[in-house]
């Protein structure tokens, strides 16, 4: 039977070992777990490398963050160390720490590795120093090793691969040249470890995978995904791409939806923290808010998710965030909130992956003739439930726009001519450079599932 779960991950850095300063105080060493503690969450993961794969705990296996960093140059580096070596000195492990905290507060607990680096190991190995990554044994070695430890020293509910860390949070674990005729090698990996955590002294462990949503993507990276699932090698996947930072409530994953549930594996869709982003050309970073979470989650849910992930949310979490999280597990209970769809925006480096979005729609010169395709999904039944649903608002963000410019508005096929529509500033830094305008849609209304704005 696939598990429902409500997952929280913290990547053991920005809010964490970074903030706070030594000696770390045990309420703070707690604080993870903690401040989502209450909520519906009842998995907790724990990023417990990062791409130079310095690992936030006393492996006797890998490299600890910081050794390669001495003397400091930054606050957030002496930080992190000292406060591991002040808890170490106290007889407390770090990670230990949290996985007890964790399972007294009824959360499991995964410990999630990024594949592609391995400090303190070669670094001509390295796919980014033009390296052959996971065909050189002494790196499949070396991650292996490390993920036996993680299974098997400590208390670990299971483990994390994080294959989707690269590109901007990792390297990847194959050179593009090698990755097609090469994955084999990553699915070999990936058996191995699986019947390494599955046959680990006492109770078996589990195995979860973060993939790309697109399979394609995951056929670039030489991540066979759908073997993965059909030979049952992977006990949750979660499709995401790090590269992506901004929400994204239209994620494409029928796909791996459906090839995980005809192997009975649950899905879990991840809820990216930010609605606007500067890689996506927004003057400042905007945190998702009660809204839009519940909307992607209300989209994940629609399109038969187990259950949702998220991270970094705005931090200290206060009131709005753990509403959120009080709310995100429960498909029944988002169904009836106020939401906010919105459309993922074109970033940099997401493209530069072969992850492209349908915004921003650049219109360079008028031409009557043209159209341009929008496609959306919600998960709200709007025409059925018009006695429920009070008002649904279409928001455009139009750049380089002026009262005097005259374009056509269709949704599903239908003109938006009649319906109301209000200007404002499109943002208030600088409130020249766009407008935002509001259709009140109440003759002409989306559709549950699937729509397109023309």
């Amino acid at each position: 039977m696939r598990k429902s779960r409500t997952i929280y991950f913290n990547d053991a850095r920005h809010y964490y070992l970074f903030v706070f300063d030594p000696p770390l105080r045990l309420e703070d060493a707690w604080r993870p777990v903690d401040e989502v503690s209450g909520t519906a969450v009842n998995t907790f993961v724990y990023g417990v490398s990062r791409g130079d794969t310095g690992l936030f705990f006393p492996s006797a296996v890998g490299m600890r963050f910081g050794a390669d960093l001495q003397p400091f140059q930054n606050a957030y580096e002496w930080r992190s160390w000292e406060n591991m070596e002040s808890l170490i000195a106290r007889g407390l492990d770090p990670l230990t720490v949290l996985i007890e905290r964790a399972h007294e507060k009824n959360m499991e607990f995964f410990a999630s590795l990024r594949l592609g680096g391995y400090g303190g190991m070669n670094p001509e190995h390295s796919v980014a120093n033009g390296g052959r990554g996971f065909l050189h044994p002494e790196v499949r070695d070396h991650q292996y090793a490390q993920l036996v430890e993680l299974a098997t020293r400590y208390a670990v509910d299971g483990v994390e691969l994080d294959f989707a860390a690269a590109p901007g949070g990792d390297t990847f674990c194959l050179a593009p040249e090698d990755a097609p005729q090469e994955a084999s090698v990553l699915t070999d990996f990936v058996r191995d470890v699986a019947a390494m955590v599955r046959q680990r002294p006492g109770s078996a462990g589990e195995v979860g995978v973060r993939v790309y949503p697109a399979q394609e993507l995951n056929d670039r990276a030489g991540l066979e995904v759908d073997t993965w699932l059909r030979e049952g090698l992977v006990d949750y996947v979660v499709p995401m791409a790090y590269s992506c930072f901004v929400l994204d409530a239209n994620m494409p994953i029928d796909w791996i939806v459906a090839a995980a549930h005809a192997s009975d594996i649950p899905v879990y869709g991840m809820l990216q923290p930010y609605t606007q982003y500067p890689a996506t050309g927004s003057i400042t970073r905007h945190s998702g808010t009660p809204e839009t979470m519940r909307a992607a989650a209300a989209n994940f849910y629609a399109k038969g998710v187990d259950g949702v992930y998220t991270w970094f949310m705005k931090w200290p979490l206060q009131d709005a965030e753990r509403r959120t999280l009080a709310e995100i597990g429960d498909p029944d209970l988002i169904k009836e909130g106020d939401k906010l769809y919105i459309k993922r925006r074109r970033s940099g480096n997401a493209v530069d992956m072969g992850y492209d979005a349908a915004l921003p729609i650049e219109i360079e010169t008028a031409d009557p003739s043209k159209t341009y395709k929008l496609p959306f999904m919600i998960a709200d039944d709007v025409q059925e439930s018009s006695d429920r649903v009070r008002r649904v608002t279409l928001m455009l963000h139009v750049r380089n726009l002026v009262s005097a410019d005259r374009f056509s508005v269709r949704l599903n096929g239908q003109s938006l001519e009649h319906e109301t529509c209000r200007r404002s500033f499109g943002n208030h830094t600088s409130p020249y450079d766009a407008m935002r305008l509001e259709f009140e849609l109440e003759g002409v209304r989306p559709r549950k599932g699937e729509n397109e704005l023309e």
